[in-house]
């Protein structure tokens, strides 16, 4: 060692020596301490706030979530309101084709889940992993569970209708398979609906948070006129139907005014932004467009306005949940 580091050594002794009798007398160190040189640590002047998060770094970690799992909250909510709409159709004895239309959405939307989010996670096996144990006080571990359970009896139900449709009529073990498959896919359907948005209000990032106890219902009314939309658009005019697609253009509404006229700062990634506009413009197409052609009777239009609004709703608030976690003025905790 040359006599400069020696000598540096010894001033560097001395400085903790000093730090040492400081906290011994007083109980606290005000002195900065000392920083090794190309150490981790932040630098003296570095200071945690709201505008720099703590030494400079986001508090919270941001989503990384692709395009494929906002994807996937579409698919899977249009696919498991699909569900329950033929199974109350086929119990109230309505249209059979308006049925088989929203099996055959269930069951396409079932098989194209999967398939999303073994994309947005890299591997099957992660996938798989997320089965080896059921959690029911954990929404990742109950949708993994749900989400297998509502693609196997939606296809599983779309392959019965198949073999009858082939025969001609219903044999004995068809038909059981038929009804067995059809009451889960509708139990499962009501909760891959909904279970997405219990998923995101699951969290500590703030604006989802916050928003707990409105996003299944917002996804679940989100996810309905998705399925009311696309049965439209196929040509099937119950009126059923249209008070089903009022409904979730007017609960999309009010979901919307909430958010609007709520002051709470934690609220502003849906309010401005490149997530604010997204959101926002998917909630007009989602809720007051829609509801207003419907009251005038233009139900393609409104189908097409849900549509598009419902995939919109989902991406902004995927991209909310970012900016979200990127603000370190915004305040954290779980509801």
């Amino acid at each position: 060692m040359s006599h400069d580091e020696r000598g540096r050594a010894r001033g560097r002794e001395r400085k903790l020596e000093a730090i040492r009798r400081e906290a011994a007398a007083a109980g606290r160190v005000e002195g900065a301490g000392v920083r090794p040189a190309g150490s981790p640590f932040p630098a003296p002047a570095s200071r945690a706030s709201a505008e720099t998060g703590y030494y400079g770094q986001a508090l919270l970690k941001r989503p990384v979530w692709t395009w494929e799992v906002p994807l996937y909250f579409f698919t899977g909510g249009a696919a498991g309101a699909a569900a329950v709409i033929g199974a109350a159709a086929r119990a109230a004895g309505a249209d059979p084709e308006l049925a088989r239309h929203a099996r055959w959405i269930a069951a396409l939307g079932g098989a194209a889940s999967p398939a999303l989010l073994v994309s947005d996670l890299g591997r099957p096996e992660r996938f798989l992993n997320m089965l080896r144990v059921l959690k029911p006080g954990s929404a990742m571990s109950v949708g993994a569970w749900t989400l297998v359970a509502f693609s196997t009896a939606s296809s599983a139900r779309a392959f019965a209708d198949l073999l009858e449709r082939r025969a001609g009529r219903s044999r004995l073990p068809v038909r059981v398979l038929a009804d067995a498959a059809e009451a889960l896919s509708a139990a499962t359907g009501t909760v891959m609906a909904s279970y997405t948005g219990v998923l995101v209000g699951a969290t500590v990032i703030p604006v989802w948070n916050r928003s707990v106890r409105v996003l299944p219902l917002h996804f679940a009314a989100s996810g309905l006129a998705s399925a009311v939309a696309i049965l439209e658009l196929l040509g099937h005019r119950h009126r059923a139907l249209n008070l089903l697609g009022l409904a979730a253009a007017a609960a999309e509404t009010a979901v919307g005014a909430v958010h609007e006229t709520d002051p709470d700062p934690v609220y502003a990634p849906l309010k401005r932004g490149k997530s604010g506009a997204i959101v926002r413009t998917g909630g007009i197409l989602s809720g007051p467009v829609p509801l207003v052609l419907r009251l005038l009777g233009a139900r393609r239009a409104a189908a097409l306005s849900a549509l598009a609004g419902s995939l919109l709703t989902r991406f902004g608030w995927v991209e909310a949940g970012k900016a979200s976690a990127d603000d370190p003025s915004l305040p954290m905790g779980l509801e």
